[in-house]
């Protein structure tokens, strides 16, 4: 590990999104950063265009055996972890009726969403409280609302909420554990290279937000960051929400 990288950081699905943008955020600010995800094509080009201390870990977070060895191979690399940001999840598309959502597309997304996020706070807890590290999990607006079909997805996420900050009286003092839920971000400029599209945002896209526009990943990068820093060492168990506003918006047809 070179000298400037004082601190480690585990980011689940961080090969493109929201974790891709998290994992470059934590980088510039000198951490070394295991990339974890599925993909190996495009996670190891994420990690390879943040050049020094980044490196890709295949990863499959509902596999306990891959989680373990993930958080192994990272502690043998670098011989600490101080950050875990559990940002792997399958998304909320395609919108499928309850009466019509099978059991094994339920289970999937509980096991990547929610299961992996447990899974990967059990095995790296013991070295993040060595380290007095902190949890950063990346849960989704859409675990406080809704849109019709969404029932996998929106229970998933309002269990990683409820997970945070069990998790955090649970590891506490030694280990901070905080959750972001993120609104509308546009992510197109951080999809892997065969599947990168730009998105085709409208003005009234941007403005139904009270902050003026849609979000980016270097939007809940920011936070990410803030959370995990020692700048935020009295927040613990909290549920950021990083939406522009939008949740807080009283909508009703006229």
């Amino acid at each position: 590990m070179s000298a400037r990288a004082a601190k480690v950081a585990i980011v689940t699905g961080g090969a493109q999104g929201i974790g891709a943008g998290i994992a470059a955020r934590l980088h510039a600010s000198g951490y070394a950063v295991a990339i974890a995800d599925r993909d190996a094509e495009t996670g190891r080009a994420t990690a390879s265009a943040l050049r020094g201390e980044a490196w890709f870990v295949e990863c499959d977070v509902a596999e306990e055996h891959q989680v373990a060895a993930c958080v192994a191979a990272t502690i043998r690399r670098t011989g600490r972890l101080d950050a875990l940001v559990n940002n792997a999840g399958l998304a909320r598309l395609p919108r499928i009726p309850v009466v019509k959502l099978a059991l094994e597309g339920w289970n999937r997304t509980l096991a990547v969403n929610l299961t992996g996020a447990f899974l990967m706070a059990k095995h790296a807890a013991p070295h993040l409280a060595h380290a007095r590290g902190a949890i950063v999990n990346i849960a989704s607006t859409r675990a406080l609302q809704s849109e019709p079909n969404t029932e996998a997805y929106s229970a998933s996420k309002g269990g990683l909420v409820a997970l945070t900050h069990a998790l955090a009286v649970s590891l506490g003092p030694k280990v901070r554990v905080n959750c972001v839920s993120p609104g509308w971000i546009d992510v197109s400029g951080r999809q892997k290279a065969g599947a990168r599209k730009q998105a085709r945002l409208r003005r009234a896209d941007h403005a139904q937000h009270p902050a003026g526009r849609v979000g980016t990943p270097e939007d809940v990068a920011e936070l990410v960051a803030f959370l995990l820093s020692d700048a935020a060492r009295f927040i613990t168990g909290q549920n950021f929400v990083a939406d522009g506003g939008m949740t807080r918006k009283m909508i009703y047809v006229e």
